[in-house]
């Protein structure tokens, strides 16, 4: 099948969907330490749901994708590494959650990642393209873009594009300055009623240290290329010729996560978690929905997989897509979550400027990488 931007449209919306909403069933496991129900959750979005997924679009020749002459060590251990970073940026994503809320957390995190995922590779390209120190302190990064910095300042579309950043900059600010209202007008008991450890300051801090990692995946994708066209040669639909490569990916997702949930598990003394419960806490449905919440998790790549192949020309707007609906549908989430009550109208209104903003500008950058598509 052909271009259907229709069609991948909905499934930015769909993965955008399971995006803004997988850290919902969480907030249904009872007794848990934050560690705990997120690995038990990882151990489902990053092991075996990529292995199902991948087993049923690969029947018959997974094991002969990774086999292939382009297939190198060298690929398999950058994909790998770049999972591994991009996974640090999943777990402080999942931290933000907790200190922000859903839809704060959502709104500022993502925000950095969209500023972030534009703006790293132009930057990167001009430090290889410098030659010297910056270059070799860059080489082993792959090409993600061909222009740098300062011919994408020269042209419209970059100066559009730059814009947009720059748009969505001012859009976390203006959520910034919604959640420093809430922090300061909410009570404890509210918070504690939404089963959460809001710190403002806190989050914000891991959300740009979320936003800078969560850019690895592009990288990770760039490197897993060859993976991706040998599953193609062996007869994979090319709808779901990234299946493989998710495999390697969240496989170093799962490495750093696995790592550093271990680490606050022997600090906080948590291991019991995985063998038992509180009185009246059910271990089996604090497992189902840490499966839920993991299996929705992993469901946002398979559908944005499956949506840059249906956009044709427009494959531009993926990304844009991709961080709106996710932006729209978490904060959604929040109102139906009461998250914002107990505050002001004017801090209802403040947060919705922000989201705004922040949907508008993922508009803009994507209007600037239309304007730079080579004319036809």
């Amino acid at each position: 099948m052909g271009a259907n931007p229709f069609l991948g449209v909905i499934y930015h919306a769909i993965g955008g969907f399971a995006a803004g909403t997988f850290y919902l069933p969480y907030k249904k496991v009872r007794g848990w330490s934050w560690e705990s129900y997120w690995l038990a959750g990882g151990f489902f979005s990053w092991i075996l749901a990529p292995i199902f997924f991948a087993l049923i679009f690969n029947w018959g020749h997974l094991a002969q994708v990774y086999g292939g002459e382009q297939v190198t060590p060298q690929v398999l251990f950058w994909t790998y590494f770049f999972g591994a970073m991009w996974g640090i940026g999943g777990l402080t994503y999942g931290l933000t959650m907790r200190y922000l809320g859903l839809s704060l957390g959502i709104a500022v995190t993502l925000g950095f990642c969209a500023a972030f995922g534009t703006m790293i590779p132009p930057i990167v390209n001009t430090m290889q393209n410098a030659g010297g120190v910056l270059a070799s302190m860059t080489s082993f990064l792959p090409k993600m873009s061909d222009t740098d910095l300062t011919v994408m300042l020269s042209k419209p579309s970059g100066m559009v594009v730059f814009a947009g950043v720059l748009v969505c900059l001012g859009g976390i600010g203006v959520c910034g300055r919604a959640g420093v209202r809430r922090e300061s007008e909410q009570s404890e008991e509210q918070r504690a009623a939404m089963k959460e450890d809001f710190h403002f300051v806190k989050g914000v801090w891991i959300a740009i240290f979320s936003g800078i990692m969560s850019a690895s995946m592009a990288y990770a994708f760039a490197a897993g290329k060859p993976i991706s066209e040998a599953a193609t040669a062996l007869g994979t639909n090319k709808t779901f010729s990234n299946t493989p490569v998710l495999i390697i990916i969240l496989l170093g997702g799962f490495t750093t996560n696995f790592l550093w949930c271990m680490f606050l598990n022997f600090k906080n003394r948590s291991f019991k978690d995985y063998v038992s419960a509180p009185a009246g806490v059910s271990i089996s449905l604090n497992y189902l929905f840490s499966a839920i919440a993991g299996v929705t998790w992993y469901l946002q790549f398979f559908f944005y997989g499956m949506g840059t192949t249906k956009m044709g020309s427009y494959d531009f707007s993926s990304w844009t897509l991709h961080m709106a609906f996710i932006i729209v549908f978490g904060n959604l989430w929040g109102i139906a979550l009461k998250e914002w009550h107990g505050t002001k109208k004017k801090t209802h209104l403040v947060i919705a400027t922000g989201i705004t903003v922040l949907v508008l500008s993922t508009i803009i950058v994507g209007y600037g990488n239309f304007l730079g598509l080579p004319a036809k």
